[in-house]
């Protein structure tokens, strides 16, 4: 990018893992809301920008509703953004989605984000009674809708799995600016051109490989926006990662944890065993893990916001079975050492 951009946002995000004890553990469901929500208000108190919580749908996650986590933290905070990472638009319904996330931005007094993707379980496909077969047309045709509520103006619509909407008002009215709605994807060149073509922000899922790799769907949205005739709109990405001291700590702490977590979903999908190899490498200077030193991982930031021109970076902080104590210590140092060191690099 040869133009300069503004000094990135920086954003800590979790999907509520479930998390240990001192003694290992598992905390309950109820705990592990308790603890995001400290989470998020240490996010803010330590400078940073936005605080991402993820919805699932399985045992190993305790959000499966975001907002109402977003909606305490909401009246517990006073300046941070609050969002999903990510609203699972695929079996949801776009217009309650509107009336959940309108309300939440008047309770926030509009600091209310929408990330809206497709995740990657599909458990809630069963749960709401939804056809796998349709998942390609239910994304398309739901944030279609999505693009035109998130106005706040009368909508009329029509498509194959929901009512007709003819000249549908949708409550509560939102008061000075529509909903900042972003589209998350996770590499395919038509999720890409579909946010523009719908004129919404992009949210680049990187959570393996190169980050570099992600340069030509960049690009491509931009192009694509412009094609499109619509002005041009911020790209933010979203990253695995941990910060501690060192950069040794910080591979010792997350790999047991690591490990668990991977092989788990390895069971499920067939990947192979956990390496600890593989870690460290997604933890190098090339990878895709943002971990290690506020150092180290400042440096990454600065390098991957220039080259994908990123107006916002995430971290997703927590990683399974992560203790609580662990993750808010990440988030103060994200906050107080990493982004103003990113900040120094990118200025200067």
């Amino acid at each position: 990018m040869s133009t300069k951009l503004p000094l990135p946002e920086i954003g800590a995000e979790t999907f509520g893992d479930i998390t240990e004890d001192a003694q290992g553990n598992p905390l309950s469901h109820a705990q592990v809301i308790r603890n995001v929500i400290a989470e998020g208000q240490q996010a803010e108190a330590s400078n940073l920008d936005f605080f991402g919580v993820g919805e699932h749908h399985r045992d190993d996650y305790a959000i499966s509703s975001p907002e109402v986590v977003l909606a305490a933290l909401a009246s517990t905070t006073q300046r941070i953004k609050l969002g999903t990472a990510v609203t699972v638009l695929s079996s949801d319904d776009p217009v309650r989605v509107y009336e959940r996330f309108a309300t939440l931005d008047a309770i926030s007094n509009g600091r209310t984000e929408i990330i809206a993707g497709r995740g990657s379980f599909i458990e809630s496909f069963p749960l709401f009674g939804l056809d796998l077969e349709d998942y390609e047309d239910l994304f398309e045709e739901k944030l279609h809708l999505l693009a035109k509520l998130r106005h706040g103006k009368p909508v009329s619509w029509q498509g194959k799995h929901r009512a007709a909407l003819r000249n549908q008002q949708v409550y509560p009215l939102l008061e000075d600016r529509p909903l900042t709605t972003w589209v998350g994807v996770g590499g395919s060149p038509q999720s890409v051109v579909r946010a523009a073509r719908h004129g919404l922000p992009l949210c680049l899922a990187i959570i393996g490989g190169q980050p570099s790799a992600f340069e030509g769907l960049a690009s491509l949205y931009r192009r694509a926006l412009e094609e499109f005739g619509q002005e041009q709109l911020p790209i933010s990405a979203h990253f695995h990662g941990l910060v501690a001291s060192t950069d040794e700590e910080a591979l010792e702490t997350l790999w047991p944890h690591y490990q668990r977590t991977m092989n788990r979903l390895g069971a499920e999908r067939g990947w192979p065993p956990a390496s600890k190899m593989r870690l460290q490498a997604s933890m190098g200077p090339e990878g895709a893990m943002m971990a290690g030193s506020p150092q180290t991982v400042a440096q990454k930031m600065a390098k991957v916001t220039t080259q994908l021109g990123l107006s916002r970076v995430d971290i997703k902080y927590s990683a399974g079975s992560l203790p609580h104590e662990v993750m808010m210590e990440s988030i103060k140092l994200l906050g107080e050492e990493v982004k103003p060191r990113v900040h120094q690099l990118l200025g200067s």
